[in-house]
């Protein structure tokens, strides 16, 4: 990515902030508001010059239409924040990828490497919310209770892990959505990671 001005950077960095905290990027006139700018042209010239740099896709007749870019993490960047997850592609498939959020490790009582986006309410009671990110340290294996992300027929799905011999059952925090049953012997179960910390929407 070519260089950004001062100015450029801390745009990025408000877009970067408003996809952690609100869950989506922000509208140009709240970036001219933030900014203390009356016109909106100048700040659609930044973001403009900020496409052309790489940094950030311009979605053309969307009020939200910003996408970060950034391809590659490095700890600067800090952690991934993936979006909706396609069936049958990994969790951090580059186009699943919103952006990077710079978060301090002290946040977590574990080391996180990503941020998922929930969809749903499926974990309700157990205080995770539909646009809510959670800190997920990626890892093959879980044990008992913990609550996972999960790949099952290729989809992806947070829930909490319960094993009874050959079976694994990924059980919801809500009444209202059925336990999934897996047969080990019959079907794969892939644990994409585990759950370490919720960031709530919003806050």
């Amino acid at each position: 990515m070519k260089p950004l001005t001062d100015r450029q950077q801390d745009i990025l960095t408000f877009i970067e902030r408003s996809l952690l905290q609100d869950g989506f990027p922000p509208t140009i006139a709240e970036i001219a508001a933030a900014f203390g700018v009356r016109s909106t042209n100048s700040i659609r010239g930044h973001l403009q010059a900020l496409a052309r740099k790489g940094a950030i896709e311009l979605v053309p007749a969307a009020s939200r239409g910003i996408r970060l870019l950034k391809a590659t993490p490095s700890p600067e960047q800090g952690l991934p924040l993936v979006g909706r997850v396609a069936a049958g592609q990994p969790i951090l498939a580059e186009e699943h990828i919103e952006g990077y959020c710079r978060l301090g490790p002290e946040l977590f009582d574990h080391r996180a490497d990503y941020l998922l986006r929930v969809q749903g309410m499926s974990m309700r009671d157990a205080g995770i919310l539909d646009g809510d990110l959670l800190a997920v340290q990626r890892t093959p294996e879980a044990r008992n209770g913990q609550i996972v992300v999960a790949r099952i027929h290729d989809e992806a799905t947070v829930k909490r892990l319960r094993l009874e011999g050959v079976k694994a059952f990924l059980e919801p925090a809500n009444p209202d959505f059925a336990i999934i049953e897996v047969d080990l012997q019959r079907e794969q179960l892939v644990i994409e990671g585990v759950v370490v910390g919720v960031i709530r929407s919003g806050l």
